[in-house]
């Protein structure tokens, strides 16, 4: 999830948001069940403050090789299959967290999970990342390097990614914060 916003303020909705999460994910529901219950929450913490919340949730049955999501206006997730050299993103229709507490998030399910595959899950401060001559690092910088340590752990992946950003910044500091989950199949 990424919180509009930055500081204090920010940090304590996210703290908030994800006690929700955790909290609701305990219960029965469909993943579009907990969202909405959990938006319903939220609303009722910003108010009118103005602020809100994207996120992209994520149940994988590692059983059944599947996985559910819903999106909550984040950036869709990226699956990346090494053995076929194909990238697909992770969509659905939802708003943010906090905008209407009548919001309707779509469910979608991914069957047929194999080995291999990566799913990565982050924030628009990664491919919002600038370099000095104001360029942005971009998706597909992030999706060739994904393709490039595909036979690497998960581990190795995300701090990969963390060197390039800092590589491709020169020194200049981080104007977002850079949030990521990659999961790699087993």
């Amino acid at each position: 999830g990424d919180v509009s916003g930055h500081g204090a303020q920010a940090a304590l909705l996210m703290a908030s948001a994800r006690a929700a999460l955790r909290l609701r994910a305990s219960l029965p529901g469909s993943p579009a069940q907990i969202i909405a219950d959990v938006n319903r929450q939220f609303v009722s913490d910003v108010e009118a403050s103005g602020a809100f919340m994207t996120l992209f949730y994520l149940a994988i049955d590692s059983t059944r090789k599947t996985a559910q999501w819903v999106r909550a206006g984040h950036d869709p997730a990226i699956l990346y299959d090494g053995g076929s050299g194909s990238f697909e993103e992770l969509t659905g229709q939802g708003s943010a967290l906090g905008l209407d507490d009548d919001a309707v998030f779509e469910e979608r399910e991914l069957k047929h999970l194999r080995p291999g595959q990566i799913l990565f899950i982050g924030t628009d401060g990664i491919w919002e990342t600038a370099g000095p001559d104001g360029r942005f690092f971009g998706k597909e910088r992030l999706r060739g390097l994904l393709r490039a340590t595909c036979g690497q752990s998960a581990r190795h992946i995300a701090k990969a990614i963390v060197e390039a950003l800092e590589s491709f910044r020169q020194g200049l500091k981080p104007s977002d914060d850079i949030t990521m989950v990659v999961i790699k199949i087993l």
